[in-house]
């Protein structure tokens, strides 16, 4: 089974936010759409992530949406400081939304613990107007 990252989407607002931020930083790859995603910390157990895994984002408080982890790259700045470069996939699969207290950076998330898919879901979570569910996340009824 694939391994999955989570991470916080720090100053985001909602899934409209996200895609409009994400879609200034994407470029195109392989005849697809690929999303940078800095880090500073490379994942140990990558060719795990890489076996299918997606980085699972917390918006607001609430994981609210996944992306395939397509690349993970290494690198160094130009100040001598390594960091990590996760390749993921512009495409959005919405989640069902699922509380998540903050963290800093990333953290592993065994499949098990993942959010389904609001599409596999069966109406559970059923998806609403961003600017709604992001009203009622700060209300804390999401």
């Amino acid at each position: 089974m694939p391994l999955h990252l989570i991470k916080l989407a720090v100053g985001i607002r909602d899934l409209d936010h996200l895609t409009e931020v994400q879609g200034r930083r994407a470029v195109k790859a392989d005849g697809g759409t690929v999303v940078p995603v800095y880090t500073r910390r490379v994942p140990k157990r990558g060719d795990d992530i890489l076996a299918g895994g997606s980085i699972y984002w917390v918006v607001k408080g609430s994981v609210t949406v996944r992306q395939r982890v397509l690349a993970i790259d290494t690198g160094v700045d130009e100040e001598g400081e390594a960091y990590c470069t996760l390749g993921i996939d512009a495409a959005l699969v919405p989640t069902v939304p699922t509380a998540h207290r903050p963290f800093q950076g990333w953290r592993y998330l065994e499949p098990a613990a993942a959010p389904r898919d609001l599409a596999d879901a069966g109406g559970q979570g059923d998806e609403l107007p961003a600017h709604l569910a992001a009203e009622l996340r700060s209300l804390g009824l999401l």
